[in-house]
């Protein structure tokens, strides 16, 4: 069980924030060498309804380089279960990937499929899906369902943020946001930070998992991710050594590093009225960067 009492809340100062700005970073990263970040809250409680269920096995979905299975093979094998990851891309030897090694170290048995069955399979109608149900409980890609959501709204709980008026998250599947807008204060504007290309289509996924109770504005902002998913140019390295040198905070190429290039954005362009404070929520991931050539990053 991952221990909240590791996880800080550190104020920030940037040399891009205006002195009316204030700022803070809830470091979810600092929860588990290997079930860090929101990975955990979006697995916990799926692990109960598996225990419910009566099964001891696990399927999921990802790509080679998904922090969710390396997180869900880890959290299997503390749980005492099986887990099986079906990994897009037939063509991927395990071997090759520091990823996809972290997960069959832990346990968890690797189904590498076609990109076409990787989308067929996902389906409840399709067969293959329903042999897989038979034997195990599935979670979907980057835990994305109810449970993934409601595990999410514990983060704002970890400590008091309700002095927060803007709470920015990067968004994968959009599962963390929905949890997070659920447990929003009322007086709260939760902005997503899309790092997916072309991703209008989560504000409907989104919304699909949010709470009829919620009171919480929000907005999915897709204008900031940087070329595409595991993208990244010169600029978005400059911004995320920059953010560590003034804050000693470390963040990864797919997600956090969009996100301080984003709020770097919206500070430039005075989104925030005077008097705001920021949180920015870390969602760790941050073996993400063991795929960078080796001193592009100073951290």
């Amino acid at each position: 069980m991952p221990d909240y009492s590791k996880i800080t809340l550190d104020t920030i100062r940037t040399s891009a924030m205006p002195a009316v700005i204030s700022a803070a970073m809830l470091r979810l990263d600092q929860l588990h060498p290997e079930i860090s970040g929101n990975k955990w809250f979006k697995l916990k409680y799926n692990l109960e309804d598996t225990r419910a269920a009566g099964k001891a096995t696990i399927v999921t979905f990802g790509g080679a380089y998904s922090n969710h299975i390396a997180a869900t093979a880890a959290a299997c094998r503390d749980a005492g279960m099986h887990a099986i990851g079906i990994i897009r891309g037939e063509e991927i030897r395990a071997d090759s990937n520091a990823t996809l090694q972290l997960a069959a170290a832990n346990g968890m048995e690797l189904r590498f499929v076609s990109r076409e069955t990787y989308k067929a399979v996902q389906q409840p109608s399709n067969p293959l899906y329903q042999a897989l149900a038979e034997e195990a409980y599935i979670i979907p890609e980057g835990g994305h369902n109810a449970a993934g959501a409601r595990g999410c709204e514990d983060i704002l709980r970890i400590h008091p943020t309700s002095s927060y008026t803007h709470i920015l998250c990067a968004v994968g599947t959009g599962t963390t946001l929905a949890g997070i807008i659920n447990s929003a204060a009322p007086h709260q504007q939760v902005l997503g930070i899309s790092v997916l290309k072309g991703a209008a289509y989560l504000q409907q996924e989104i919304a699909a998992l949010l709470l009829p109770a919620h009171t919480a504005s929000w907005e999915l902002l897709t204008e900031h991710h940087g070329g595409g998913y595991g993208k990244y140019s010169a600029e978005q390295v400059n911004s995320m050594n920059e953010f560590y040198q003034q804050t000693h905070i470390p963040t990864d190429i797919i997600y956090t590093g969009k996100l301080i290039q984003a709020f770097n954005t919206l500070l430039k362009t005075n989104y925030f009225p005077d008097g705001s404070n920021v949180l920015l929520i870390h969602t760790g991931g941050l073996q993400g960067n063991s795929s960078v050539v080796p001193g592009t990053l100073t951290f």
